[in-house]
């Protein structure tokens, strides 16, 4: 593994020079670029013949290998044909204490659906862009259908050198920084910050690593920032209740998709954003 070269400085302390570790320099190198083609942005009847806009990511292999290679396999679904491709992940264990039937039967599908489909990982095959906080966060990566039931990945590096805060302060010039949150309360997503507003954003300074930015379509994540969203609760704190340090996972709930108590709280997209096609590029 390569570490990131670092700066020093030199202070005078008690009359003699002392060295004090600066931030790296040498950081935000893009050795890999995926895409993401969004529908949804545009009007049309299905995601299928609808416009799609795309995003391209450049990855920061060096900097953060592991979470990396796990974001690569999950865009595989555009650039591979294989049904051994994706991120590989098993499926959660069944659930055998559901009091009403047809609770348990519907899980026992799920599960056996799961089952069936393991000698293919996940991908983000019509994922979604499942959660907008307007010039703070985007969330990108619900995944659907069979891969639901499938264990969450844990997001971190074994030598984790570089803090966020460090892209901000040196890396190279970005609107967007693509970042996961560490352990695996976050699903397969990933999430865009902007810059602009990332500097003072503690859940992000705390809890994420950065492993890409923006290099193409900043003009796309901008017009997604700016679609409306259900907004009836903007009064309670939803970082208190999905992430940050409350009780609830930051993945995306049954309950934001099917109207439980924290559907509003979640800011759902009122326009359906799919991740219509991905890949390696």
């Amino acid at each position: 593994m390569i570490f990131a070269a670092t700066t020093t400085t030199v202070a005078m302390t008690g009359g003699f020079p002392t060295q004090a570790n600066a931030a790296p320099t040498n950081i935000g190198e893009v050795t890999d670029k995926v895409f993401v083609d969004v529908s949804g942005l545009s009007v049309s009847a299905s995601a299928e013949t609808g416009q799609t806009q795309r995003i391209v990511l450049g990855l920061f292999g060096t900097d953060a290998p592991s979470c990396v290679q796990k974001l690569k396999l999950l865009h595989q679904s555009g650039s591979f044909s294989s049904s051994s491709s994706g991120l590989p992940a098993p499926c959660k264990p069944l659930k055998g204490d559901f009091l009403i039937q047809r609770e348990q039967l519907e899980a026992n599908k799920v599960y056996r659906s799961c089952t069936e489909s393991l000698a293919k990982g996940v991908t983000y095959d019509y994922a979604q862009i499942w959660r907008i906080v307007k010039d703070e966060r985007i969330d990108f990566g619900s995944v659907s259908g069979k891969f639901i039931a499938r264990e969450f990945p844990t997001w971190g590096e074994k030598a984790a050198t570089i803090s966020a805060d460090d892209y901000i302060t040196t890396s190279s010039a970005t609107s967007y920084l693509v970042a996961v949150r560490k352990g695996s309360d976050s699903g397969f997503g990933y999430t865009l910050f902007p810059s602009s507003t990332a500097v003072k954003n503690k859940d992000f300074l705390e809890n994420y690593i950065v492993v890409g930015k923006v290099v193409e379509g900043e003009d796309i994540v901008a017009a997604i920032n700016n679609v409306s969203v259900v907004s009836s609760a903007k009064n309670l704190n939803y970082m208190a209740i999905v992430g940050g340090g409350g009780t609830k996972n930051n993945a995306p709930d049954r309950s934001c998709r099917y109207g439980g108590p924290m559907y509003c709280n979640e800011n759902k997209p009122l326009t359906k954003l799919t991740m219509f096609r991905t890949g390696i590029l």
